[in-house]
């Protein structure tokens, strides 16, 4: 029996389908106690992680090798003064080592921040302030040390630094340090209500806010992997995600290992859709889920049939008509779309793939009571467009929403405003009760899959001495879904040119993460405003 089952309770019709989903979490769960070690007791030779790195070589995990792994982790942890309620940055990549590496914090009570290796150095000393964070687990590679040291070097006491893999100066050697740690890790009482997980997502105002989960979070996602992703026991599930997103709490641990299906992972540094089938095909993945735009480059790069494949999964934007059909034609594999955020696990999705509607959000998932508000404050009816939002069971309970902004309570009372989650996100609903996704209420854009606020690069933009304002939009694009624009108002003495255009984008994107850079501007001579003076970004993108 699959270990899900004890934090459960789901009704499913004759067909398989599931028509009630609750969750019971005891008032200590912590996954890698209660799922992971579990695991490894009763089924210790079960395959939890296969891991394949750019270079052929690679590694299978069992879990009772991560299980040990992450005690070895704890005992070194804590050995620096790493404990519960503490914050640790996980900046790993796909490194093998963040699977052991956040379940050692688990285990310590800690709260994990996973972040990607493309931060800056500001974008580390942003989140080090904000979090109070006590230590930095980092990749030894793509410069990240550097820009860790950057970030952390003479301006903050008691951060402890680890690379894995290579010693870097100034760092501490984890994977050396673990190997003669003890394997043995008395179990650390912890509260489902403490922090178990912070992600750092873009909005519209302001810096990235620290989105909150606590350890009830992993299971939320058993709805995500089973019953969507059609995760199973003994299948092996690969969703293309770097450690640092929440796309890989969805998909890369938490369900997956609940239902019993270990993971597959590639570590690579560039991307390439050829290599990508090879792995599926040499390792026998049966469940992928990735956005839209990658199924787009498999299908430019004459995909090989990929017979171990039982379900297909997308998310982050919308799948069009030609990349779902011709996919479809060539696999038979219908891709399944589903819809959540950072804030939550899955809230809408295609669950069947004889249900599936192409281009819609698809139903909403048992776990939620979700529907439409209008601007008036109605519930919408069908056809009509509002805002998704989500309303507590009638115990108060949300499973896998988030418990708060990081220093930001009234933020966090605004989009609780009127007892019900805001999402920001509108759709209608139609006759059948399908879900079809309108737009972002605010101005977020997506951009190959990532979510970047508008205010983050502006703020760059206008430290150039040649902007007086400027404008940060999302305008279409084939390959990234949005491509990020700005219009840019010119300081008196400065004329628009193809020189002055380069030399502003470099000067932006030598300062941003490269998921953030600039691709297209257009100077103007003003920019559309309110009455009370503010830039309106919805007028003419």
């Amino acid at each position: 029996m699959s270990i899900y089952r004890n934090f459960c309770r789901e009704v499913i019709d004759e067909n398989g389908k599931l028509l009630s989903f609750s969750i019971n979490c005891p008032d200590n769960f912590n996954f890698a106690y209660d799922v992971v070690d579990c695991l490894a007791s009763n089924r210790p030779d079960k395959t939890a992680l296969v891991w394949k790195s750019d270079d052929g070589s690679d590694k299978v995990f069992t879990f009772s090798d991560i299980s040990e792994l992450s005690s070895k982790c704890a005992n070194v942890l804590r050995e620096y003064g790493i404990k519960r309620g503490d914050s640790v940055i996980l900046a790993l990549k796909k490194h093998y080592e963040y699977w052991y590496t956040v379940l050692a914090l688990h285990k310590l009570g800690a709260a994990a921040i996973p972040v990607t290796h493309m931060l800056t150095s500001y974008d580390f000393r942003y989140r080090i302030e904000q979090a109070d964070v006590k230590g930095i687990i980092c990749t030894s590679e793509s410069e990240v040390p550097e820009k860790v040291w950057g970030a952390v070097n003479g301006a903050y006491e008691g951060i402890n630094l680890w690379t894995v893999h290579e010693t870097i100066p100034g760092f501490m050697n984890l994977t050396d340090q673990i190997k003669s740690a003890s394997p043995f890790f008395s179990r650390v009482e912890t509260s489902v209500n403490d922090r178990m997980m912070i992600y750092f997502t873009s909005g519209t105002t302001g810096h990235p806010k620290g989105v909150i989960h606590d350890f009830s979070y992993p299971l939320s996602h058993i709805v995500t992997a089973k019953y969507w992703q059609r995760a199973y026991d003994g299948g092996l599930h690969f969703t293309l995600a770097e450690s640092g997103w929440a796309k890989a709490s969805w998909g890369k641990i938490y369900g997956q290992w609940l239902v019993g299906s270990a993971v597959m992972v590639h570590d690579f540094n560039n991307f390439d859709p050829k290599k990508l089938c090879d792995i599926i095909n040499e390792y026998g993945v049966t469940g992928f889920c990735a956005p839209p735009t990658v199924y787009r480059y498999l299908l430019k790069k004459d995909m090989p049939d990929m017979p171990s494949l039982r379900t297909v999964t997308t998310a982050g934007e919308v799948m069009n008509e030609e990349i779902y059909q011709e996919f479809t034609a060539r696999t038979g594999l219908t891709p399944l779309t589903g819809y959540g955020q950072t804030e939550t696990s899955l809230q809408i999705a295609n669950f069947e793939a004889d249900t599936s509607r192409l281009a819609s959000m698809g139903k909403p998932s048992p776990m939620y009571d979700i529907f439409l508000l209008t601007e008036d404050g109605r519930e919408a009816a069908d056809n009509e467009e509002g805002e998704i939002v989500i309303r507590p069971s009638k115990d108060g309970g949300i499973p896998g929403v988030f418990t708060g902004y990081l220093n930001n309570d009234e933020l966090y009372k605004k989009v609780w405003s009127g007892g019900v989650y805001h999402t920001g996100d509108s759709a209608y609903r139609d006759e059948s009760g399908t879900f079809w996704f309108i737009g972002r209420l605010d101005d977020v854009i997506k951009t190959g899959g990532y979510r970047v606020g508008p205010y983050e690069i502006e703020e760059v933009l206008l430290r150039h001495p040649a902007v007086y304002e400027c404008r940060i939009t999302g305008v279409p694009d084939e390959q990234r879904g949005q491509a990020i624009k700005a219009a840019v108002v010119l300081n008196a003495g400065f004329t628009g040119s193809k020189q002055l255009d380069r030399e502003l984008k470099e000067f932006v994107n030598s300062r941003l993460s490269e998921y953030k850079w600039l691709r297209i501007i257009e100077f103007v001579t003003s920019l559309p405003k309110t009455i009370s003076g503010k830039i309106i970004r919805r007028k003419s993108k």
